[in-house]
């Protein structure tokens, strides 16, 4: 009996020590494993591909660790769908070419295209914009420009705790995509650069943005045709051209945008805070079930403004194709209905602070402002309505005008 106990006692312990141990973690697939450096100098987007596709292959879902340290990277197109979530973890700073004609054509640095449960963590991505934006002044044939992050026809996306600075055209692009989640994203250009939108929204639904912040030459967020469902909060604004919804009416056949909300967010030096904006020409496209509240404006200089007349710079208008002598005007297709204004507050730029240039052929409606306090030099500001109907209540700095 002691030694039949013994032979068991000691065919276990074998099993311990000498079956070896499967792990059941993650696998983690390091850039510098696959030959990327982090000088700054040398070419890494083949080795961020080799991991990429490493990566995207594994049966279980895996990490792609970027470490500390500079990595010359792109362009570069990141392709799914994969067999598993991915976790894209950076902690040191991803680096485009200073030469801005690398980049090419494309329109785009870092392209993430038909992705599924992808999170993008952390890091710095630095898209060396100066020399593009210098070429584009200088009045030189230049390249079309690169957006910096680009997630297309992409779901179950995460993008947080990431920086991304000088941006040749936009920071981060988000279209086609479904629920998608930004948290704790920072976006640093100059305000002089042109186009450098903070984040692009369009033809998406269930986008939340929370907790970011933008400094940018352009929109801070831009919310483009075909978006639903977007959730913004917390938001940081400023320099920049505000939060947009369009511009709009670029084609008679446009999907409308639906359900957005912005909360809880400040707009500090920017040419506008809240805007609705669409080209003065036919469209299907649509506004509707808009919600801006608790809002801080320092010295925007158009706190609260739709324009159906937009045209920036007064070169291609619509209208100015006419026959200057007829008395035909185009106006805009676009339906702007049911939009709240609640709680905002703060101090404007210019003394109009709130200004609605609605459509004449489809005037704006169920517009309802509630407790706005706007001053322009520690007075009231004032409001200009055309072609709007709404009701207002609560605080109305400036007098409303609906």
């Amino acid at each position: 009996m002691a030694r039949a106990l013994l032979l068991i006692v000691s065919f276990v312990v074998f099993v311990f020590v000498f079956v070896p141990f499967v792990s059941c973690s993650s696998p983690t697939y390091n850039v510098q494993s696959f030959g990327a450096k982090a000088d700054g100098v040398s070419n890494s987007t083949p080795a961020f591909l080799k991991a990429w596709s490493a990566a995207c292959g594994s049966v279980k879902a895996a990490t792609i660790y970027v470490p500390a340290g500079r990595f010359l990277l792109g362009p570069v197109e990141f392709r799914g769908p994969c067999k598993n979530n991915i976790n894209f973890r950076v902690d040191g700073t991803v680096v485009a070419p200073s030469d801005y004609w690398k980049l090419g054509n494309s329109g785009n640095w870092i392209l993430f295209v038909q992705v599924n449960g992808v999170t993008l963590a952390g890091g710095t991505f630095d898209g060396k914009g100066a020399g593009f934006w210098a070429c584009r002044r200088s009045g030189k044939s230049c390249p079309v420009g690169a957006r910096s992050i680009i997630f297309n026809w992409a779901n179950n996306i995460v993008i947080k705790g990431l920086t991304s600075i000088d941006s040749e055209l936009s920071h981060l692009v988000i279209n086609r995509c479904n629920n998608v989640t930004v948290r704790s994203m920072k976006m640093v250009a100059p305000d002089e650069s042109p186009n450098t939108d903070g984040i692009h929204v369009q033809s998406s639904t269930g986008v939340t943005i929370v907790g970011s912040s933008m400094k940018t030459g352009d929109d801070c967020i831009s919310i483009g045709p075909g978006t639903r469902n977007l959730w913004m909060q917390s938001i940081q604004c400023g320099p920049g051209h505000g939060v947009s919804i369009g511009s709009l009416a670029r084609q008679y056949e446009e999907d409308g945008v639906q359900n957005i909300t912005l909360t809880n967010s400040m707009f500090t030096g920017s040419d506008n805070g809240v805007r609705i904006k669409s080209w003065a020409r036919p469209s299907k496209a649509f506004v509707r079930d808009v919600t801006f509240r608790n809002i801080v404006m320092r010295n925007a200089k158009n706190p609260i403004i739709i324009d159906q007349n937009y045209c920036p710079g007064n070169q291609s208008c619509p209208n100015q194709a006419r026959d200057l002598s007829s008395q035909f005007k185009l106006s805009s297709g676009v339906k702007i209905s049911r939009v709240t204004y609640k709680n905002i507050q703060g101090t404007s730029a210019t003394p109009i602070a709130v200004a609605f240039d609605c459509s004449s052929s489809n005037p704006c409606s169920g517009i309802k402002l509630q407790d706005l306090n706007l001053t322009y030099l520690n007075k009231p500001a004032q409001a200009s309505c055309s072609h709007i109907e709404g009701t207002s209540s609560g605080v109305m700095v400036p007098k409303t005008c609906l």
